[in-house]
């Protein structure tokens, strides 16, 4: 919802500006520059990215509008499942799970929380660690330490297409800027008409450096930012999931280890304690 209102209060600033003082749209219309500046950054966009990558960037750019922020009710759940998790441990051993994170699709327990569920990256980081435990014993250092790495490799993968983005917004000043020059190397060879002509010509292809300027800093530029958020509140997820499992290993009762892990979740977002115990209760 704030990406349509941004987009559309950064459109709305500049034409209302530009209509404000006594501008003409039509001379913001060249299509000829938009081909340039838009057709040249998609190839350089091709040339330097592998296909998984672009298909990654054009997945992540549909999420932009349609993804939802995480919420108080959304940590709520990952701490309720974990849990339940830790508690059927504690009451009927290790084995007990081991049908629930060899098919989590199939499991009652994680079933019960769905907005868990739709996120699979989060179900196999926690049910491969699970395995683990289930079938060595992990010392809680080498667990987090193997934790900890498998996080890192996550995140280097979830940052690319914000790089990749990042990249794309660098470069559309510079290709304003080609398409610019080409409009004054035709407005070169229009040199013997009268000054009303040329004036045209010189704010069409300075049109060109405006269209690869704005869109850098006005939305390609925002929109990896977006991404960059977005993989950092992802990445609370695994955090939470980390530290509880670390607590349980090292001893902590079940409770005690949602506990720690409540605290790993930042901001507002946190739930209280009084709201983790009901959460435990309802779930």
């Amino acid at each position: 919802m704030f990406v349509i209102i941004g987009i559309v209060v950064v459109l709305g600033s500049i034409i209302g500006g530009f209509l404000m003082e006594g501008g003409n749209l039509h001379v913001l219309f060249q299509p000829a520059e938009l081909v340039i500046i838009f057709g040249a950054s998609i190839g350089a966009f091709f040339i330097a990215s592998p296909s998984r990558v672009v298909k990654l960037v054009v997945k992540h750019i549909t999420l932009i509008i349609s993804s939802k922020e995480q919420s108080k009710e959304k940590y709520l759940e990952i701490l309720s499942l974990l849990y339940q998790l830790f508690s059927k441990i504690r009451k009927e051993g290790l084995i007990s799970i081991e049908s629930d994170v060899e098919a989590p699709d199939k499991s009652a327990i994680f079933n019960k929380y769905k907005s868990v569920m739709t996120n699979l990256d989060i179900i196999n980081f926690l049910c491969d660690n699970v395995k683990v435990i289930i079938t060595t014993n992990v010392p809680p250092h080498e667990l987090e330490d193997l934790m900890e790495l498998e996080i890192e490799t996550h995140h280097h993968e979830a940052m690319v297409p914000s790089r990749s983005l990042a990249k794309i917004a660098d470069a559309l000043p510079g290709l304003g800027i080609v398409a610019a020059v080409l409009g004054v190397v035709l407005t070169m060879g229009k040199i013997d008409q009268p000054p009303s002509v040329l004036g045209h010509c010189v704010g069409a292809a300075l049109v060109g450096t405006f269209l690869g300027v704005l869109m850098c800093y006005g939305f390609v530029g925002p929109m990896a930012t977006n991404l960059e958020y977005k993989v950092k509140e992802d990445s609370v997820y695994f955090q939470i999931i980390k530290v509880a499992l670390v607590a349980f290993v090292g001893g902590s009762p079940p409770q005690m280890a949602v506990e720690f892990a409540r605290r790993a979740i930042p901001g507002k977002e946190r739930p209280t304690f009084d709201e983790l115990e009901k959460g435990i209760r309802d779930g």
